[in-house]
């Protein structure tokens, strides 16, 4: 009899607390998670647009309603947690240990294959400033709010549409990004660069010019 008492009360136990018995259990976050699996989980959703707020590793209420944004786009069960199947859908594994620096990669993939695309022949000053202007279009409300969101916006980089950015990044124009999101703008702000000796678009030269790097004229 005490034998089924105590049996009964690890039952209890693994259905109150969600222990497993044997085999990893993967965790579910919810509302109240902190770490840097969340912070994972905000940067993944901020660079589809899911997301708006500061990649800080708490879940909260903006956390909760961007992946049921997400969960409900991708068809997925709609109770803003994120378990095996949603994080699947996301790409991210929930167990073992996350690398802080990981959700930070996939924004210097990018900024560092625009730069090639777009600066890879200027001198190293003007790689940081055209990753630069990208950052600064991040934050400006005129422009998507996401890195992704900025350099793949129709038109807004001839790299992009004319196959350059889908080359490797140079190692220079992969530390000129990683400077950018480490803070460096040479530019002071500015949200637009061209180069007047090939520029076909007659709008850009009524923006005000800045400063000049290489071949690029930066402007505001």
């Amino acid at each position: 009899m005490r034998s089924i008492k105590r049996i009964t009360a690890l039952l209890l136990v693994i259905l109150l607390t969600g222990v497993a018995v044997t085999g990893e259990c993967a965790p579910i976050l919810a509302r109240g998670s902190r770490g840097e699996k969340v912070a994972l989980i905000q940067q993944t959703l901020k660079q589809w647009g899911y997301y708006q707020g500061d990649v800080d590793g708490v879940f909260g209420r903006a956390t909760y309603n961007a992946v049921v944004a997400f969960q409900r786009k991708n068809g997925l069960a709609v109770d803003g947690r994120v378990g095996s199947a949603t994080a699947s859908a996301m790409g991210i594994n929930l167990t073992g240990s996350v690398s802080s620096p990981l959700y930070w990669e996939t924004e210097l993939s990018l900024l560092a294959r625009l730069v090639s695309g777009e600066a890879r022949g200027e001198p190293y000053i003007g790689q940081v400033a055209v990753a630069a202007v990208v950052l600064n279009r991040v934050r400006s409300s005129a422009f998507p709010n996401t890195v992704s969101g900025v350099i793949f916006q129709q038109g807004a980089f001839d790299a992009v549409w004319d196959g350059q950015f889908d080359m490797t990044p140079t190692e220079s124009c992969i530390r000129a990004a990683r400077d950018a999101l480490n803070g460096w703008d040479p530019t002071g702000g500015c949200l637009y660069y061209y180069n007047p000796a090939t520029a076909t678009n007659e709008w850009i030269w009524t923006r005000q010019v800045q400063l000049t790097i290489g071949q690029h004229a930066f402007a505001i």
